[in-house]
């Protein structure tokens, strides 16, 4: 990609909170700062998003939810109800983790329903939502990481997602982004998971990556205004 400068990257960035100690303070302050430097979205709890929603209203950035996260375990049905409760809260995109059972299994018919059902939902909102698709790629063989992605892509989901961020095997990989990028080129890609640096940031976007999800966004852009990027 083109040399990039900092709005660019800050507004490829989703500030991200999704500890469960969390408090109030914490995430208005984390729309505060989602504000004061241009990032694209806030991403919260479901428990936080009517709040978010609240501190953001008045400004360009998005609110983001969370749905089956950080496991991908939950039923469709559940899927399908925690979306629905997000967006009626406030949510302008959803972050949702694919079950990781059916990718292992190869077993398409399982994971295209839910992927479809949610977005389905997604899809019935004016203005339509935006569903990125969690694969947690770190924990896959590549031939597992290769189904998720042509799933996904012919299911028809905006994003997919590396990581959450919260899977022993690891977070986002360069690799992952390529491989993500060269299977679903009709996707977009979200590198999240360990991406801490201006550095690892920027790294992500030239592999392939068009939103970067992170704790770190304000450390990164600090680290982008002295130019640690090599």
């Amino acid at each position: 990609m083109n040399a990039i400068d900092e709005k660019q990257l800050a507004g490829c960035i989703d500030h991200t909170l999704l500890k469960a100690t969390a408090g109030k303070e914490q995430i208005e302050r984390l729309s505060e700062e989602a504000i004061e430097y241009g990032f694209h979205a806030v991403f919260v709890n479901s428990r936080w998003l009517g709040l978010v929603a609240d501190k953001l209203h008045a400004s360009k950035v998005k609110v983001g939810g969370v749905v089956s996260f950080p496991l991908g375990a939950d039923s469709v049905k559940i899927k399908v109800a925690a979306a629905k409760d997000a967006i009626f809260a406030g949510a302008d995109e959803i972050d949702m983790v694919a079950d990781l059972a059916a990718i292992m299994a190869g077993d398409r018919r399982y994971l295209a329903g839910e992927l479809t059902s949610v977005l389905k939902v997604c899809r019935s909102m004016r203005p339509a939502v935006t569903l990125k698709v969690i694969i947690e790629a770190a924990a896959l063989n590549n031939e597992q990481k290769i189904f998720a992605c042509r799933a996904a892509e012919e299911c028809g989901v905006d994003f997919i997602k590396t990581s959450t961020g919260m899977h022993a095997a690891g977070g986002a990989r360069v690799e992952d982004v390529k491989l993500i990028k060269n299977t679903a080129p009709k996707c977009r890609v979200k590198a999240s998971g360990g991406i801490r640096t201006a550095r690892e940031a920027v790294e992500m976007l030239r592999a392939g990556a068009d939103r970067i999800g992170t704790s770190s966004g304000v450390e990164i852009i600090k680290g982008f205004r002295q130019g640690e990027t090599q």
